[in-house]
């Protein structure tokens, strides 16, 4: 198994208002030897704004802002913005973060020029209802879990009544593959994968189309015991010689309740990354420590964001749902140890 070590939490919670309940679930942006985070940050209530730091290297907080970075603005976002991810495409920062109103959570996104100014884009995941979706892809032949599991996110989730897709963990990949942007989503319980020459083109229409063959664009299933309730995205994918390296959380409903862990899930094909070329069969870091265990949510572990010092890959990931925390491992090894667990897909 790969050698992981927990560096331990490097972001708590403060007296200040926006951020008094929990900070958790960072995206990460390296530049040099500086890693920029934008955080989530719950104040009491459950209101999620998205909070900044700047760290020297991959651990030590040189820079913390006394108030949010990004806020909530439109009615799809009312309750909250949160889980943020980032990556650089061209010249262009693209932030993507879950929309809340308080009754749905949605993939939005935000893009930047200068890391620092951020315009919204707005939602970029189907407009459609949950009651549409069921009668789209059951025709399909869909595997059920995926016009069944949405209640356990909505309770409300009736398919007579307008409630919208629940659809989360929008991660991009940080380059155009083939002249297209593709990013991952997350319909419970897979990674769906899209691929767009341009934003524009996600359209009610091609949403439509989408979802009568889901089949063709669902990227990975729950396949290990660790991951067996639901999986999402994690990290932005990370490119090495021998694929996209994936990185994503996992859950597993026990005795204690649910237990989400960090996964190394795959290598993707470079060039078509809905190929998968390997998957590690067992969690690559779970919940050990008390602040891992106990907190907001207990048992998590969730990735949201890396960076590479050397060949050592920093993993920053939120700690029961009220801390960020970081693990660590050496980038060559955790490849080497996914080429061993390779596989044939047929994509």
């Amino acid at each position: 198994m790969i050698k992981v070590k927990k560096e331990g939490i490097i972001l708590s919670k403060t007296d200040l208002e926006f951020e008094n309940e929990g900070v958790l679930n960072p995206a990460a942006m390296q530049e040099g030897e500086s890693v920029h985070l934008f955080y989530r940050s719950v104040q009491k209530g459950n209101f999620s704004t998205i909070g900044y730091c700047r760290l020297d290297g991959p651990l030590t907080v040189a820079e913390r802002w006394n108030e949010p970075f990004m806020v909530p603005e439109f009615e799809y976002e009312k309750h909250g913005v949160e889980d943020p991810r980032i990556v650089k495409i061209d010249d262009q920062y693209y932030l993507s973060y879950t929309a809340y109103d308080g009754t749905n959570a949605r993939g939005a996104l935000a893009t930047s020029k200068d890391l620092m100014h951020f315009k919204k884009q707005g939602l970029i995941v189907p407009p459609i209802t949950f009651a549409r979706f069921i009668s789209l892809v059951e025709s399909d032949g869909i595997d059920e879990r995926y016009y069944h599991d949405n209640k356990f996110y909505n309770p409300n989730a009736d398919p007579e009544k307008k409630v919208m897709l629940w659809d989360k963990n929008v991660v991009f990949f940080p380059r155009r593959i083939k002249g297209n942007l593709v990013f991952l989503h997350r319909i419970r319980p897979g990674i769906q994968i899209v691929s767009v020459k341009s934003l524009a083109d996600l359209t009610k229409e091609f949403w439509k189309n989408y979802f009568l063959k889901l089949q063709e664009h669902i990227l990975i299933d729950p396949l290990f015991a660790h991951e067996s309730s639901y999986i999402g995205g994690g990290c932005p994918p990370i490119e090495t010689e021998h694929g996209w390296l994936l990185i994503y959380h996992g859950a597993e409903e026990t005795a204690k309740g649910t237990v989400y862990s960090a996964c190394a899930a795959a290598l993707l094909d470079l060039d078509n990354p809905e190929k998968v070329i390997s998957r590690l069969p067992y969690a690559l870091f779970s919940p050990e420590y008390e602040w891992e265990l106990k907190g907001d949510v207990n048992n998590v572990v969730f990735p949201t964001g890396t960076a590479l010092f050397g060949d050592t890959l920093f993993i920053y990931y939120g700690a029961a749902d009220t801390v960020i925390a970081c693990a660590s491992v050496n980038l060559h090894e955790l490849v080497s140890e996914l080429l061993t667990y390779s596989y044939k897909d047929e994509k």
